[in-house]
């Protein structure tokens, strides 16, 4: 997996954990994306030195504005691919399993189009 599409993973499970109100911590991401934990705790030294996330002193993980700007960008993706999918007749779990590989692999360009089309069509 590049260093990009694995940070953007981290950075978009981190977005929609924080989603439930309640601390986001190494140990959630690690169970939410079935890492270990020293996996997990050297990605987000990484994106601490990146300035994408922060961590507080009781170990919560807080997105900065990069950081959240990229996994909102992300989760957009995921979303739209996702729904596209399953719109087309894709069963659920294999179109979130595809748009969750399609999202970093696709460019900006093709995915604006994608979204532009789906707008304009009702889709």
């Amino acid at each position: 997996m590049k260093t990009r599409e694995s940070a953007e993973n981290y950075l978009e499970t981190i977005l929609m954990l924080s989603r439930s109100g309640k601390p986001v911590r190494s140990v959630d991401v690690a169970g939410e994306l079935e890492y270990t934990k020293p996996s997990v705790s050297v990605a987000m030294k990484n994106l601490r030195a990146g300035g994408h996330i922060e961590v507080d002193r009781d170990g919560s993980i807080l997105l900065t504005e990069s950081g959240r700007k990229i996994a909102e960008s992300m989760y957009e993706r995921h979303t739209l691919i996702s729904d596209w999918l399953i719109s087309l007749g894709v069963d659920g779990e294999t179109a979130a399993n595809d748009a969750c590989r399609m999202e970093h692999a696709m460019s900006e360009q093709s995915f604006s189009a994608i979204k532009r089309y789906l707008e304009n069509s009702g889709g």
